[in-house]
C-alpha cells in the first residue's frame, strides 16, 4: 500500500448495515466510560483523577494514559459518527486488550452476582471482537467515512 492510499483506506467502507450496528453498539458502550474519565460523569473521577490513577497507581506513561482516555472519549464519538472508524476501533480495541490483562485472573464470566473479586474476560472479548470487525469492515452504512470514500 502506498502512503498516498493510506487516507482513503482508513475511510473505505461499504453500505452494509452490520458495521453500522457494530459501531453504534461499541460507541454507545465505550463513550460513557470515556465521559467518566474526561468529565467525571457517571461516577467517574474526571480527567485529573483518571490520569493520576493511570500514571501513579497503574504505572502507565502519561502519553499512554492520555491515549487511553482519548480512545474511550473521542473514539466513542468517532464510532457513533462513523468518522475515522478504523482508527477509533484500533484505539478502543487496544484499551480493551490492556484492560483484559488486568481482569484475566478473575476468570471468564462477568461478576453478575458479586461472588468474585472482579469482572471476568467475557465483556472484553466481545468489545475486542467488535473493534476488530470494525477495523476490517470500516464504518458501514450511514457513516461519515462513507462520505469521504468517494
Amino acid at each position: 500500500m502506498q502512503l498516498s492510499a493510506l487516507p482513503s483506506s482508513l475511510v473505505a467502507t461499504s453500505d452494509s448495515s452490520a458495521p453500522l450496528i457494530l459501531r453504534l453498539s461499541l460507541g454507545a458502550m465505550i463513550l460513557p466510560h470515556g465521559l467518566q474519565k474526561t468529565l467525571g460523569w457517571f461516577g467517574g473521577y474526571g480527567f485529573e483523577g483518571t490520569m493520576g490513577y493511570l500514571t501513579n497507581s497503574f504505572g502507565a506513561p502519561w502519553i499512554l494514559a492520555l491515549l487511553a482516555i482519548l480512545a474511550e472519549s473521542v473514539g466513542g464519538v468517532m464510532l457513533l459518527a462513523g468518522l475515522g472508524t478504523r482508527l477509533a476501533a484500533v484505539g478502543v480495541g487496544g484499551v480493551m486488550a490492556v484492560a483484559a490483562t488486568q481482569h484475566w485472573s478473575h476468570g471468564f464470566f462477568m461478576n453478575w452476582f458479586g461472588q468474585q473479586k472482579g469482572e471476568g474476560l467475557e465483556f472484553f472479548i466481545l468489545a475486542i471482537g467488535m473493534a476488530a470487525a470494525l477495523v476490517v469492515t470500516g464504518g458501514g452504512k450511514w457513516s461519515l467515512d462513507s462520505l469521504f470514500r468517494r
